[in-house]
């Protein structure tokens, strides 16, 4: 890969359609995914960045058994409440598709039956838990018991959520079935399987030699551990009714993993999207000058680090992608997010709850985000954070320096006059201030980044109480126009760096601003706004949050559990 990619496919983890989205899956994947291809953009660089609704596997039909839906409507329900959810939020999506869609499902299918006659698969004869009360072979997922590491009493069959080891459901101890209740016994079955322990040179070339400096140590661990265990085959398909029908003889009855389908979903996604540009999807997959980036929480890093490279790399024209820097879990006022116990901050109704407030999510995420270790999520942060940091530092260093201009100036920029060495400071600061960041951003330290965000505002703030203009407009106008000047060049250059992590409140800056600019204008040096440009009158950022809307939540939390 070259230094210098002609363009960017960003992918992130495509949401299951069994429930909503909530503050883990955005910390873990979507706010980090946005904050790069935001800034990937003000950079003017070509980026995709492609999502989608995965929505076929067996979770859907438990959910669609248990509510007395069909599956089709329970991923139209959720699949709604995500995109409408993510728009609100910000989440910058060029193509946010669906794994039901027909192009999806040709997609998955030609790739299936090319991995099949290029021999890469394997079709072997299994004995398979089967339900003999419900009369159906059990899916990976319909099978719960005891974990064999971690004794986790309530591990699935192709996974265990406590310790995060991928399991089959002939590793569990005392397992039975989710759908009944009773004890499963062995039955045979066919079914096509892909041999990863074919591959393990090809993974321990590819990653544990090639991204050990690179690699978040979190993946790079995970892989080592899964190559250091011994790659076994895996199945690719299912006995399941919901999902891509296998599109080869004998395959009746039968579907594809949905672990199988669910990456290539990032592909049909883009073909989606090329297609209503009008444009060649293949460069954004095929082409060596593309950095393909994959973003997802650490549960995922098997099926994006082992399974699905091994896909492309068989199918032989895909690249493979230049990093997957995947987070570790958020944790929720002191324990472990809980779908099914309803332990969540749910995104669609924070937004209800917290109108205009995106952005204070997005930083608290951030700031706390889980790059290297489980964080916890706390309300009394989230109110602090907002408190000290938005209101206290960033809110009030934009909310100054617009009041003052407005009332020494009726809101034009001042001339620029004769810079003292405190002022070359602050403007040169602003001028090397987004590099530091580039480096925060292009090695996924998004925490880094939110911090030197502040950092700026900070450095703002204390140029202008250093410098007092209200002390000296009277005795010292000259000089008052060189430091309001040089405060709003800082203000405007904020607007621009801020973007990525706070798009809703850069937007309402550049509106107060009316000026629009890239990434390296701020680099270039140059003045932002020049003098005599009419900024809007001033508007408030943000606002405190008091006590009362926090032990609201609280409460909820609370009720959630009884």
């Amino acid at each position: 890969m070259s230094s210098q990619p002609k363009r960017y496919t960003v992918t992130a983890a495509l949401p299951y359609t069994n429930g909503p989205i909530h503050i883990g899956h955005l910390a873990g994947v979507y706010v980090p995914a946005d904050i790069y291809v935001r800034y990937l953009r003000l950079k003017k660089k070509d980026v995709a960045f492609i999502c989608g609704s995965d929505e076929h596997g067996v979770a859907i039909s438990i959910k669609a058994k248990k509510e007395g839906k069909t599956p089709q409507q329970v991923i139209d329900h959720y699949d709604e409440i995500i995109r409408v959810a993510f728009d609100s939020f910000g989440i910058s999506f060029d193509n946010y598709s669906r794994t039901s869609r027909a192009v999806h499902h040709e997609t998955a299918g030609e790739i299936f039956k090319q991995l099949d006659k290029q021999g890469q698969l394997l079709i072997k004869e299994t004995e398979q838990l089967y339900d003999p009360e419900a009369e159906t072979f059990l899916a990976d997922r319909l099978v719960t018991g005891t974990c064999p590491f971690c004794q986790n009493t309530e591990a699935y069959g192709d996974q265990c959520e406590s310790c995060g080891s991928s399991l089959s459901t002939s590793d569990l101890i005392n397992p039975k079935s989710s759908l009944s209740g009773s004890i499963p016994e062995f039955k045979k079955t066919k079914h096509w399987f892909l041999p990863l322990d074919q591959h393990e040179e090809f993974i321990e070339e590819w990653i544990l030699k090639g991204h050990r400096k690179d690699w978040k140590p979190n993946v790079y661990g995970q892989v080592k551990s899964w190559i250091e265990t011994g790659l076994q085959a895996r199945a690719v398909t299912r006995d399941l009714d919901w999902g891509i029908p296998v599109p080869l003889h004998g395959g009746a009855g039968k579907v594809l993993y949905v672990w199988f389908d669910a990456p290539i979903g990032y592909i049909s996604s883009t073909k989606e999207w090329a297609q209503k540009k009008n444009i060649d999807w293949e460069p954004y997959w095929k082409s060596e000058d593309t950095q393909l980036v994959h973003f997802i929480g650490k549960d995922n890093i098997v099926f994006h680090c082992i399974i699905f490279p091994i896909i492309l790399k068989n199918v032989g024209t895909y690249i493979l992608p230049e990093n997957v820097p995947a987070n570790e879990f958020l944790n929720l006022e002191g324990n472990k997010i809980s779908t099914s116990k309803n332990w969540a901050v749910w995104l669609h109704e924070y937004l209800k709850d917290f109108p205009e407030k995106e952005d204070v999510l997005r930083y608290v995420l951030t700031a706390n985000a889980p790059e290297t270790k489980d964080n916890d999520f706390t309300w009394k942060e989230f109110q602090t954070r907002n408190n000290s940091d938005l209101v206290a530092i960033f809110g009030n260093f934009i909310n100054r320096v617009m009041v003052l201009t407005q009332k020494y100036y009726d809101g034009k920029v001042p001339s620029m006059g004769e810079l003292k060495a405190a002022d070359k400071a602050a403007l040169t600061k602003l001028k090397e201030v987004p590099s530091i960041m580039e480096k925060k951003i292009e090695n996924y330290h998004f925490r880094a980044y939110s911090q030197e965000v502040i950092n700026l505002a900070r450095l703002g703030n204390k140029y202008l109480a250093e410098h007092e203009p209200w002390k000296l407009i009277k005795t010292d106008p000259k000089r008052v126009e060189t430091i309001m000047f040089t405060a709003l060049q800082i203000s405007a250059g904020l607007s621009i760096l801020s973007e990525p992590l706070l798009p809703f409140t850069a937007l309402r800056m550049m509106d107060m601003f009316q000026f629009k600019a890239s990434w390296d204008d701020v680099i270039s040096g140059q003045p932002l706004l020049a003098a005599g440009h009419l900024l809007q009158k001033p508007q408030l950022l943000f606002e405190k949050i008091e006590e009362e809307a926090i032990e609201k939540q609280l409460q909820k939390l609370k009720n959630n559990q009884s």
